[in-house]
């Protein structure tokens, strides 16, 4: 059956209104995945088939599909709202995710919601840490093998977590290559690990039927997508022992 949902969250963030709109207008890949960016009016196309229904940078973007392209949803709505703080050294920034689920309700808003709490940490860890250095993004997907609840833990292992590694932690990861970075995301469903060149985000969607996820936005100069890419795909087939 067909119901509305609506996710809102607010936070404030070490960046100017202006670094926000460019973020969530042009950086795409440096927080969620590479699109092409929004037409700047009202009626302007933007990403996957929507629509600019606000804009007035860098303080209201909104935009909207009611084609979007799979069969569980049939409305799909983005809005941030954007205002200065500090004199306009900070801003507040409020996102509201609405739209219509049209089956397995429940489990369709609890996926998008923790989605948005990922999402959004890493928005604003671009921001603090990254912003406006340019961005190569890659990915990777589990096998089927990785659908389960259990797959993350297996994937935070393999990496060299232990349960005693908190959010904030400093840690030695075993990932393609050994690397130092800081646990800067940890749930129980996402891993965050941030380099001083890249975000590392892990997806254990297991819960909500898919296999494990990374993505990796690297802002190296020399960074190269299909490598990155690549390693980490592989390094995931062998974490479930497929090839």
């Amino acid at each position: 059956m067909s119901k509305e949902f609506e996710i809102v969250r607010e936070f404030e963030v070490d960046a100017t209104p202006e670094e926000v709109w460019e973020a969530v207008t042009r950086a795409g890949g440096a927080y969620l995945w590479p699109m092409d960016p929004p037409e700047p009016r009202v009626g302007g196309a933007a990403a996957f088939g929507s629509t600019v229904t606000a804009w007035d940078p860098p303080h209201h973007l909104t935009v909207r599909s009611e084609d979007v392209g799979f069969s569980v949803q049939s409305v799909n709505q983005l809005e941030h709202v954007i205002e200065a703080r500090d004199g306009g050294r900070r801003a507040w920034v409020r996102y509201v995710h609405s739209g219509i689920f049209t089956d397995d309700w429940d489990n369709q808003y609890d996926g998008a919601a923790q989605h948005t709490d990922f999402y959004l940490h890493t928005l604003r860890a671009y921001l603090t840490h990254f912003a406006p250095r340019p961005v190569t993004f890659s990915s990777a997907d589990g096998p089927e093998a990785s659908a389960t609840r259990e797959a993350l833990g297996a994937v935070g292992a393999a990496l060299g977590l232990t349960d005693g590694d908190a959010q904030g932690d400093r840690v030695t990861a075993r990932g393609p290559r050994e690397f130092e970075a800081v646990l800067d995301y940890r749930e129980p469903h996402f891993i965050g690990l941030r380099t001083d060149t890249a975000l590392v985000r892990i997806f254990g969607r297991g819960v909500w039927g898919a296999p494990v996820g990374i993505s990796v936005h690297d802002f190296a100069p020399d960074a190269d997508a299909k490598e990155t890419g690549t390693a980490w795909q592989d390094w995931l087939n062998g974490v479930f022992d497929e090839s």
